[in-house]
């Protein structure tokens, strides 16, 4: 129950109430709750995607599939480039494998000072992503549901239009987008239609592996 109607159930037993309270002012105050209770003490909808700051695209995190150059300036014999493997590692000269995967560049720049420590003289490396891939996945009123794989990233409408548009079944009036991020899902639905007719001008930056459903015209789903 919204703690003001908690509150004004209170008032209405004699528990703290600021005034005391006639039989009619009983009745005005049973009136006011319910009022109250259906305009501003409702639990909060969910916010829309303008609302949440969702927009924002990942800060730069290699990922499985990434090819990443790595140059040592004071011993180029240990410069190297690769394809971050399915494992999220590389194999790297001396010192063998490491888990690049979920670094940002500059983490990895440190973590490879530290274990070619002992090698270098000039305490200097420099990580360079060459190519990043971007995968999501489509499903609903697509031509190609599935999985596409972008070297850069994309918004909600780019990947759309990728996967090819059904437009006699698709609601692009409400496109969900499910995320699944630090455990929890989390669900945002566009107007993408308002986006085509130039009334929403800002698009939705997608994250790796997001989910786009397009449903079905009056499909209850």
């Amino acid at each position: 129950m919204p703690h003001c109607l908690v509150v004004m159930k209170k008032w209405l037993n004699g528990e703290g109430s600021p005034f005391p309270l006639a039989k009619a002012g009983k009745m005005a105050a049973i009136a006011f709750g319910l009022w109250l209770g259906a305009v501003g003490c409702q639990t909060a909808p969910p916010r829309d995607l303008r609302e949440l700051d969702a927009g924002k695209s990942d800060a730069m995190v290699l990922h499985e599939g990434d090819s990443v150059r790595i140059s040592f300036p004071g011993a180029p014999n240990l410069n190297t480039a690769q394809q971050i493997r399915r494992d999220g590692r590389l194999a790297l000269p001396l010192v063998g494998e490491l888990k690049a995967a979920g670094m940002t560049p500059a983490e990895l720049e440190k973590e490879l000072l530290k274990l070619y420590d002992a090698q270098l003289q000039a305490k200097e490396v420099t990580v360079t992503v060459e190519s990043s891939t971007f995968p999501v996945y489509l499903t609903g009123a697509v031509l190609r549901p599935g999985k596409i794989v972008s070297d850069r990233p994309l918004n909600a409408l780019e990947a759309i239009m990728e996967a090819g548009v059904d437009y006699t079944k698709a609601d692009l009036r409400a496109v969900t987008v499910i995320r699944h991020e630090n455990g929890r899902s989390q669900h945002y639905v566009l107007n993408l239609k308002s986006v085509l007719k130039g009334e929403q001008s800002e698009p939705f930056a997608l994250k790796r592996s997001d989910i786009i459903y397009v449903p079905e015209k009056y499909s209850w789903f």
